[in-house]
């Protein structure tokens, strides 16, 4: 029995070292020990002390064993079953967590509707709860309120949440109305390879904002006397960069224009939020916004963030790999009109409801019903653009539908510098995909797929790819340490089971 203790741990660091990138050496010489030790370790034929685990895990930025709290969460997936019935799209977790970071625009009260109980979500209401705001579930957890204090607290940040988050950077643009001078932990989230904030600096600026980033905090200067004086043109076609520049232009006294904006659902969602609280927002689903700000925001707000297109797109993707006939509700079809094009040219039997409202009265919903399909690999490759192109987050999930594809399908992730990597983390499950640089990947269909054990891949997408591969592989898989799915699906096992997947939660002890 130690043995196999021994065996399992060595292989949950032999997976955590190879997610991080690091050779046997290179985790030897941050122990201080020998590459010939760490593969005895990561073979199970060495004892090892909890001490040396710690340390390993601490080297690793990878949590092996736990002590006094639940450890990580894993999921054991039984493959091979068909889904069924039905199943809604839940609110979309970048427009709530936009509309969390634009709640500090307002000084009264704002109720958001249907709020996705995710980890990203989470993070963030620890931030606002440690520099004053208050913030509660309501309406038995389905809705939240959020209540700002007269001086936020940003002495007291919680300086850990930000570095689990991206979404930290978008403060910013609240932040310079209310403060002259503050200081942000650095932002985190997924593990794509370098992504600058430069962009979102050079439309700051613009306001007034200067940064300086040292030792692990943005410093923030703030001059009153700065305001922009002609269109502000983003650097970058970005979301976040988008939503940035609208949050800072909100309670500018005075109309901005910004070009070259996102025109991406996310951003849709905050421009129908901000004219809830009475800022006029010319221009919204184009690139050019025109922002008429207004210098104080009191109001008692109620909203309802739509639906999540990526999530819509996952549930579909999960329908395809396994095979299965399945509705999806509440699609905003908007959103995912090009990928729902590419998939009827490979193949797709689907078909869709007449379109209506969802509950914020702008973004246009239908019942999406997917059906087994045999589907030919598209011939031109699949890559992301700019709303109203293929959305960037929905790539992934085509690398798991052309394995089932018959033929060789191109994506080429442009985007990120290391997410095509972690796409081939199909292969350990059967899959045929061959990485041609650090974008592109070429996949060879159909895949059988077979079970495996694995660690989760450190970016969202990617991770959920690899669960829905488990989910159509004959036998058991587990994949561990799924904190990432976490912080953008809420209770998605759960929610897979409901319609026919067969995936237990559990953790280490």
């Amino acid at each position: 029995m130690a043995d196999d203790y021994l065996v399992r741990i060595g292989k949950l660091i032999r997976d955590a070292r190879q997610h991080r990138g690091w050779t046997q050496t290179q985790l030897a010489e941050a122990l201080g020990t020998s590459q010939s030790a760490v593969n005895r370790i990561e073979r199970g034929n060495q004892n090892i002390s909890l001490e040396m685990i710690a340390r390993i895990g601490e080297a690793l930025d990878s949590e092996i064993v736990s002590l006094g709290y639940a450890g990580p969460m894993h999921l054991r997936v039984v493959g091979g079953r068909h889904l069924s019935g039905s199943i809604d799209v839940k609110t979309s977790k970048n427009a709530c967590v936009a509309l969390l970071c634009a709640s500090l625009l307002n000084s009264g009260r704002t109720v958001l509707r249907r709020v996705a109980r995710i980890e990203e979500v989470y993070r963030l209401l620890e931030v606002l709860n440690s520099i004053g705001v208050r913030t509660r579930w309501i309406n038995d957890g389905v809705d939240l309120e959020i209540v700002p204090p007269a001086e936020l607290d940003l002495a007291a940040i919680d300086a850990e949440a930000p570095r689990r988050t991206r979404s930290i950077i978008m403060f910013l643009g609240p932040l310079l109305h209310r403060l002259d001078r503050f200081m942000l932990p650095y932002a985190g989230g997924c593990d794509l390879g370098t992504r600058t904030v430069e962009p979102h600096m050079i439309a700051l600026r613009r306001f007034g904002l200067d940064i300086a980033a040292t030792e692990g905090q943005y410093h923030a200067v703030v001059d009153r006397a700065v305001a922009p004086d002609r269109p502000i043109v983003l650097t970058e076609r970005g979301d976040t960069v988008t939503e940035n520049a609208l949050l800072a232009a909100a309670r500018h006294d005075g109309t901005t224009v910004i070009r070259n904006a996102s025109s991406n659902y996310m951003v849709q969602d905050l421009c129908f939020f901000l004219e809830a609280l009475g800022v006029k927002v010319d221009g919204i689903g184009t690139t050019t916004l025109t922002v008429h700000g207004v210098p104080k925001i009191d109001v008692d707000v109620d909203y309802s963030p739509s639906e999540d297109p990526v999530e819509a797109m996952s549930l579909v993707a999960a329908a395809v790999v396994t095979e299965s006939e399945l509705t999806v509700r509440r699609v905003p079809i908007e959103f995912l009109e090009i990928e729902l094009a590419v998939l009827e040219e490979m193949g797709l039997d689907h078909d869709r409801t007449p379109e209506y409202f969802a509950d914020n009265g702008r973004t246009r919903l239908v019942d999406l019903t997917v059906r087994p399909s045999k589907l030919e690999a598209p011939i031109d490759k699949i890559h992301p653009m700019p709303f109203p192109g293929l959305n960037i987050d929905n790539v992934p999930f085509f690398a798991a539908i052309a394995a089932v594809a018959q033929g060789q399908t191109l994506i080429h992730d442009w985007v990120y510098d290391n997410r095509a990597i972690y796409l081939t983390d199909l292969n350990r499950l059967g899959g045929r995909l061959q990485l041609l640089d650090p974008h592109r990947v070429l996949v060879e269909g159909p895949t059988r797929w077979r079970a495996a054990e694995m660690m989760c891949p450190p970016a969202l997408r990617p991770a959920v790819v690899v669960l829905l591969a488990m989910m159509a592989a004959e036998g058991t898989s587990v994949l561990r340490n799924v904190y990432v799915i976490n912080r953008g699906y809420e209770d998605l096992a759960e929610r897979l089971n409901s319609i026919g997947a067969q995936i237990e939660i559990f953790r280490d002890i």
